[in-house]
């Protein structure tokens, strides 16, 4: 079975031969499992040649006969910009062609850009880079961007979303092709955790600051002035001299989001950052954040983030854990 890697230009070389070493192991551990007569990986590399087609340039195996490609996979880019337009020569067309004959096609990061270029998402879901969601969006509104997303998998097309994300969907590759014994010893050997994460866990919130409409951004800039502590809809209306549904579609229109979910999302980055670095408990880290209720703030965080606060502090913090804070107590509070 061939899996074909793009090494499209810019595409980051530690994740094609990242890959490359995750199917070898793989390989390794089906021989092991099932003896000579098992399932073998074949993994090659392609490229743009001078005239713009594309080229294998590595095979493991170079004596065989060559057969249709199970998948195609498309890696994190590197460069400034992402993967797209006249630079990418053959490959969407090349993409395209494997997807027909019954390749799995999947990508990391802003590989789903070129993805997107080949006209084999319109009208699908996938994830990407949280940074780079809203320029594919953009450019391809007939896509449902999920950036919350580690990972989609669509049967014939699995997209991942940061740029070490190419781990999760190696493995999400290893389990289709190989089952899931051979992904869970690949994963032991590697060190890599297989269990299910989200983007969520990672991605800061970047508010929109560069719409052009200055009321709104006035708005804003007090809104990240204050802990928005009892703030309502009305408030933030009278704040922009607007009426609540002018204020309310003006802002959307202007931010992406609704003004509750953007004051949310605010007080829940400070909140991050005050159970990354300090020793507060959650009691205090939701005062300190704008939330009189702690249950509430748990509930609005999990909503977000993905994790509870206590299981985000666990994970990410480089402080010292409170010795006030009963982390069986939070996640029974977060349940």
């Amino acid at each position: 079975m061939e899996i074909a890697i793009a090494s499209y230009p810019d595409a980051w070389r530690a994740a094609v031969y990242g890959l490359t070493d995750m199917f070898s192991v793989a390989a390794k551990y089906e021989l092991q499992q099932s003896g000579p007569d098992g399932r073998r990986l074949r993994i090659s590399h392609h490229e743009l040649n001078a005239s713009g087609s594309v080229s294998k340039v590595y095979d493991t195996h170079p004596a065989e006969r060559e057969r249709a490609l199970v998948a195609v996979v498309l890696p994190p880019g590197l460069g400034d910009d992402l993967p797209f337009g006249e630079r990418m020569g053959a490959f969407p067309e090349w993409i395209r062609g494997h997807h027909q004959a019954g390749a799995i096609v999947c990508s990391a990061c802003g590989g789903a850009s070129l993805l997107a270029q080949t006209g084999l998402l319109s009208g699908r879901a996938a994830t990407t880079h949280w940074l780079h969601g809203d320029t594919i969006a953009k450019r391809h509104p007939d896509i449902r961007i999920d950036t919350d997303k580690m990972l989609l998998d669509e049967g014939d097309i699995i997209t991942a979303g940061g740029m070490m994300a190419w781990t999760d969907l190696g493995l999400r590759l290893i389990d289709r092709l190989l089952g899931a014994s051979v992904m869970l010893a690949t994963a032991r050997f590697m060190l890599i955790d297989p269990g299910a994460r989200e983007q969520s866990f990672y991605a800061k919130f970047i508010p929109r600051l560069d719409h052009g409409d200055t009321v709104i951004l006035n708005v804003q800039h007090w809104l990240h002035g204050t802990d928005s502590r009892g703030l309502n809809l009305q408030m933030m209306a009278e704040r922009a001299g607007l009426g609540e549904r002018t204020f309310l579609r003006r802002f959307q229109k202007a931010t992406g989001i609704n003004p509750t979910e953007y004051s949310q999302r605010l007080r829940v980055a400070k909140s991050r950052d005050l159970l990354e670095q300090s020793n507060l408990s959650i009691e205090q880290i939701a005062w300190a954040s704008g939330y009189e209720d702690a249950n509430a703030f748990r509930k609005i965080f999990r909503k977000i983030v993905g994790v509870s606060p206590g299981e985000y502090r666990m994970r990410f913090s480089i402080g010292s854990a409170p010795e006030t804070d009963d982390r069986s107590a939070v996640d029974k509070a977060d349940v």
